[in-house]
């Protein structure tokens, strides 16, 4: 009988050693965005594509937020997640406002650009952030890249929240309400380009997005390489007759370091070949190459995604 039982172990092992199957499935855990965001369905589009393409796969989708998400694969509670390129930046040398530098957090592919938008009540007086100082401010709860990114950006024109009137932390929901009922004159967001919420509340109130010039760029980005400077191009929203030239971060997907080299390869190795079906979840991610995947942004890369960047040349 025992012997039997052996036969029957090792007959099993075999076969799923030659299908290249594992004997036990390789659990993930992978942190993505707050419901309601595009972080959380890309999240779910991406764990589809490792089940089906990566035998023995298995993922768990859970929220998060850009800063939340380091910390969550710096200290185990995952294992991938979405992460934003300053914030991450500023993880990885140990910057605030994370306590300690964040060592075992790996860059996989870089996804898309989030634009970061300040937009001011037309009737405020704010043409440029330097003109905040009094006014009300509402932006992203802390643990968000847009909460940090606004105290960023405020920070090369001499200010904090301090210097504010009043400052809230909400969901974008939250924020748009409070412009509507001229609770607060300025909203500050990372996302997409057009942003639905600066569109709700151009529908109610007169708007204005605001520059970030050249000399406030090069200051920010002295603090942080993971910022870039990109436009918001004349049209974008309702009334904007111009281009409006305003700084940014990279969405990419990042990964506990100590993952196995060949399960990160084919992880970046499936994302590539599965691009389209990233873009019918967040239009962004279109078009995008093996190339811009392997943009450095400043941040180690894991072995695995590096050798199949090598591989496919785009390194």
């Amino acid at each position: 009988m025992k012997r039997i039982l052996f036969v029957a172990m090792f007959a099993a092992v075999s076969a799923a050693t030659l299908s290249g199957t594992p004997a036990s499935a390789q659990e993930l855990r992978m942190m993505t965005g707050p419901q309601g965001g595009s972080w959380y369905p890309l999240g779910g589009a991406i764990q589809g594509i490792l089940e089906k393409n990566i035998p023995g796969v298995r993922m768990q989708v859970a929220p998060g937020a850009g800063i939340s998400n380091v910390l969550g694969v710096q200290t185990g509670k995952a294992e991938l997640g979405f992460g934003n390129a300053s914030s991450t930046f500023d993880g990885v040398n140990g910057r605030d406002p994370f306590k300690q530098k964040t060592d075992n957090v790996c860059h996989v592919a870089t996804l898309y650009f989030q634009y970061f938008h300040a937009v001011a009540l037309a009737d405020s007086g704010v043409r440029n952030l330097g003109e905040a100082k009094g006014k009300a401010l509402t932006t992203q709860q802390k643990g968000n890249t847009g909460e940090q990114m606004t105290r960023d950006a405020l920070s090369v024109y001499g200010l904090d929240y301090g210097k504010m009137s009043k400052v809230n932390f909400g969901s974008y929901t939250d924020s748009v309400s409070q412009l509507k009922d001229g609770h607060a004159q300025i909203f500050t967001l990372v996302t997409t380009v057009p942003a639905s919420a600066v569109m709700d509340l151009a529908s109610a109130r007169d708007i204005r997005v605001i520059d970030f010039p050249d000399d406030k760029f090069k200051a920010i980005q002295q603090m942080n390489r993971g910022y870039d400077k990109r436009i918001i191009k004349a049209g974008s929203y309702p009334k904007q007759d111009r281009d409006v030239q305003t700084i940014g971060t990279w969405t990419h997907l990042i990964a506990s370091c100590k993952l196995p080299e060949a399960l990160v390869y084919n992880i970046t190795k499936a994302l590539a070949s599965n691009v389209e079906n990233l873009g019918h979840v967040v239009a962004a991610v279109k078009g995008l190459s093996v190339k811009d995947m392997a943009t450095d942004l400043g941040i180690p890369l894991h072995p695995g995604a590096r050798k199949f960047y090598q591989d496919s040349k785009a390194l």
